[in-house]
């Protein structure tokens, strides 16, 4: 069974810009799906000493987080930090947060029992994406896992991206396909799940995967 999305009232979310997507989440039906894909990716981590949340934004996956994990740590690199973190450490949720880069993080190699990037890889071209999954399987520790959701590029998708104002063009640099290539490339064994739209007229429209270091 899914976990159940913590969401937070739409308000109390601080320290990102007007690009950030978590006015989505509330919407009706379609909020529905945009809370799906997280909890679908959440339903992935296994749970264990520290997760790193790679772009974070809002915190939204913090509440799960610390469900399941001893350490939140994460980067970004828009975010406010100390807005982000004034939301959640009154909630008795402590983090670890630092602003930078996927391609260049600052953390000692095989740290983290899990690094999460929802919705962040597409962003990348391919040749950042392979420097990014490298990154990314450096700061793991062994048998550590990778957990990414993307969505999958189709009509459908591009057309509700057109609706809420977006050129999925002018975002979207990687597809599905290379970046389940590229992490099946740099990581023994992994598997990428499917999740259906909401209703399901226009079949896979994200994915999530589970690599194992």
């Amino acid at each position: 069974m899914l976990p159940k999305l913590k969401l937070l009232p739409a308000q109390a979310y601080k320290g990102v810009n007007q690009y950030d997507p978590i006015k989505y989440y509330y919407w009706p039906i379609f909020g529905k799906m945009y809370r799906r894909r997280v909890e679908l990716a959440l339903g992935e981590c296994t749970g264990g000493g520290r997760v790193l949340e790679v772009g974070f934004g809002t915190g939204l996956a913090f509440p799960n987080l610390h469900d399941m994990y001893k350490e939140i740590h994460g980067i970004d690199l828009t975010a406010d930090i100390e807005a982000v973190k004034s939301v959640f450490e009154p909630m008795g949720i402590p983090l670890f947060l630092e602003e930078g880069d996927v391609l260049n993080m600052p953390y000692p190699d095989n740290k983290f029992d899990t690094v999460l990037l929802i919705s962040i890889l597409e962003h990348l071209t391919p040749l950042e994406l392979e420097q990014a999954i490298k990154e990314v399987r450096r700061v793991l520790k062994p048998g550590g896992q990778m957990v990414y959701g993307t969505p999958v590029e189709k009509p459908f998708m591009v057309f509700m991206f057109r609706l809420m104002g977006h050129n999925i063009r002018d975002e979207h640099f990687s597809t599905e396909k290379e970046i389940a290539a590229a992490a099946h490339k740099a990581f023994p064994k992994g598997k990428v799940i499917e999740m259906k739209s909401t209703p399901p007229i226009a079949g896979t429209v994200y994915t999530v995967g589970n690599f194992i270091k």
